[in-house]
């Protein structure tokens, strides 16, 4: 795994071992950023940050700073390992290790704002179980999702999502691309 364009381009990222933490694949995250265009000057929040790899390219394409958030200890020593031996550091980030939703209130509640979201929580969470459905797992995450970040995002902010396509979690903003990478999905919301 590597970073794939920018400033840091063609440095590699480390990932955790097991399977707890699925990184975003090198040819998913070029199509994402493809996607997204011009990141200069964003302000970035990576929810379930794992190795911080879609944050990371943000920040080599120009991004103004990063909140990383990874609940996981593994993945976050990880993290702050990528981001040290790329010399990434100071006031442009911060890696929260949390859950995701009580990163969010807690960032609601310190009144910050994001240019960039990137949403993409553990498949192995996102997946049916013989107990309950894909569309119930994936409600579950959209609806709460919904609810809080709003308050979290600056005018013409962008959230990219990355689910199992199986699972694909939907929330209550306007789409602006969708996109099916073998068992990936990716969606970039508009906040209005």
């Amino acid at each position: 795994m590597r970073v794939i364009a920018g400033e840091l381009g063609g440095r590699r990222l480390k990932a955790p071992g097991g399977r707890d933490t699925r990184p975003t694949s090198d040819r998913v995250r070029e199509a994402v950023f493809a996607m997204l265009g011009d990141v200069h000057a964003a302000s970035v929040l990576d929810l379930f940050a794992g190795t911080g790899a879609l944050g990371i390219e943000a920040l080599s394409r120009g991004a103004r700073c990063a909140v990383f958030v990874e609940r996981d200890a593994a993945a976050a020593r990880v993290l702050k390992g990528n981001l040290a031996s790329l010399g990434i550091a100071g006031e442009a980030v911060e890696v929260r290790q949390v859950e995701a939703l009580k990163a969010l209130r807690e960032a609601n509640a310190r009144q910050e704002t994001y240019d960039l979201v990137f949403i993409d929580p553990p498949y192995g969470r996102a997946r049916p179980t013989p107990a309950t459905s894909a569309s119930s797992i994936a409600d579950g995450w959209g609806p709460r999702l919904s609810a809080i970040l709003p308050a979290l995002l600056s005018p013409g902010a962008r959230v990219v999502v990355e689910s199992d396509r199986r699972a694909p979690i939907a929330l209550d903003f306007a789409i602006e691309r969708s996109r099916r990478y073998g068992d990936t999905s990716i969606t970039i919301h508009r906040h209005q």
